[in-house]
């Protein structure tokens, strides 16, 4: 038996290392359209709307439900309640994005900005489901999807895990790399770690363009409050399935613009007197 410490220290390294591994196999997962293209809202779940009131100006806002139904939902509740109104944009980057939502900001205390939230998180909505995958593993994608939808998880809950597959993990590990996990079906690990649903290959529904409004985060599925609208063109391919897009910008990337130059201190935080203030976000029916 797996003693309790054993398996903590394990599955944390079994994180950083799958962490770096999906650094380097980002275009492994195929891509919704070939992504690079706009995002075609389907007709069937119309898009949302929504104006950002700043005391520079106006950004209104296109949301998509039907790519990330918890996450619009999540920014139109807590903008309907007022949560976001009297924050400020605390982390602005020159041809990088605007970051706001924190409610930390509504204070006068700057060392805390950044690190606020509604006081919960929900999972990211990055990724929809493709084609199922069955049969011998024979490649990377296939062996990577294994590592993070099957046992990443499996070792997080498991009590006791089996023998065979918590030696493919220290396999994993010791050669840096999926080699370890690849002759084996999929069936065969859909069975030895007791998963009874179908894998399915993971397609990227939206990649980080600029206008795009985003989720902030901490790491996987720890959005809360925070959301940041991309500045750099065409995009930031390198945030592309890490943060959860959620809509764009339709009017006000001058705004935005404006936002994105002003005074910062060493932490991207905007000078006092120099903040750029969300009054109010309103709620448009179109």
């Amino acid at each position: 038996m797996l003693k309790t410490y054993q398996k903590i220290a394990l599955v944390m390294l079994m994180m950083a290392f799958s962490l770096s591994l999906l650094n380097c196999q980002t275009n492994g997962f195929k891509r919704a359209g070939e992504v690079k293209e706009e995002i075609k809202v389907k007709p069937e779940v119309p898009p949302k709307f929504a104006t950002i009131v700043t005391n520079l100006g106006e950004i209104e806002l296109e949301l998509w439900p039907n790519l990330a139904p918890k996450t619009v939902e999540n920014f139109l509740k807590l903008a309907g309640e007022g949560f976001y109104d009297k924050t400020y944009f605390h982390r602005v980057i020159p041809d990088f994005m605007i970051q706001g939502g924190d409610p930390n900001t509504k204070d006068d205390d700057r060392s805390n900005d950044g690190q606020g939230g509604p006081g919960y998180k929900f999972e990211d909505e990055c990724y929809g489901a493709g084609e199922q995958v069955t049969g011998e593993v024979k490649d990377e994608e296939t062996a990577i999807l294994i590592w993070t939808e099957v046992i990443i998880p499996y070792m997080q809950t498991a009590k006791d895990p089996q023998k065979d597959i918590f030696d493919i993990v220290q396999q994993v590990q010791t050669q840096n790399g999926p080699e370890p996990i690849y002759g084996k079906t999929v069936e065969w690990y859909l069975q030895r770690t007791g998963r009874r649903e179908p894998l399915y290959k993971q397609i990227l529904l939206a990649p980080v363009l600029y206008s795009y409004i985003c989720m902030a985060n901490s790491g996987p599925n720890t959005n809360g409050s925070q959301f940041f609208i991309v500045t750099k063109k065409p995009g930031t391919p390198w945030l592309d399935g890490k943060h959860t897009v959620f809509g764009k910008v339709l009017s006000g990337m001058d705004v935005v613009h404006e936002i994105e130059s002003l005074p910062r201190d060493k932490n991207d935080n905007p000078q006092v007197g120099n903040q750029a203030f969300i009054n109010s976000i309103q709620l448009d029916k179109k």
